[in-house]
């Protein structure tokens, strides 16, 4: 049977989030370790080739792929395991204005997407970089 998203487009989505530099070792280490029903709800709600890269200073930087930014979201807040681990992860980040990690994040928008060129006017340009 097939995957009821691959018919849908997959929507990129990429954000950042702060943690707390004396945090990040322990956030690496919750990150090596995910909860196995966390990593099912995630797969469930519709996130997909989703990866998180940090930098040595805190600054955490996000993207997956999904057919609807909000169902993903919406779908993820109904579930115990995401609570619980938003709940735990919170401490770990700064400016969160008391929300969750997960609603709390800032999305950067794309600008430039390699793919999306052949029906742009700016393949016709200078090379993007």
């Amino acid at each position: 049977m097939s995957d009821p998203t691959e018919a849908r487009p997959m929507e990129r989505v990429c954000f950042q989030l702060q943690v707390i530099p004396e945090r990040i070792e322990e956030y690496r280490e919750r990150h090596a370790a995910v909860w196995p029903e966390m990593l099912r709800a995630l797969r469930e709600t519709g996130w997909h080739n989703y990866s998180l890269f940090l930098r040595d200073d805190g600054l955490l930087i996000g993207y997956f792929e999904t057919p609807s930014l909000d169902e993903a979201l919406s779908g993820m807040a109904e579930r115990d395991v995401n609570r619980r681990w938003q709940a735990e992860m919170a401490e770990l980040f700064e400016d969160l204005g008391g929300a969750r990690p997960d609603s709390g994040f800032t999305r950067l928008h794309e600008v430039f997407h390699l793919g999306d060129e052949q029906t742009s006017d700016t393949s016709r340009g200078a090379p993007t970089t």
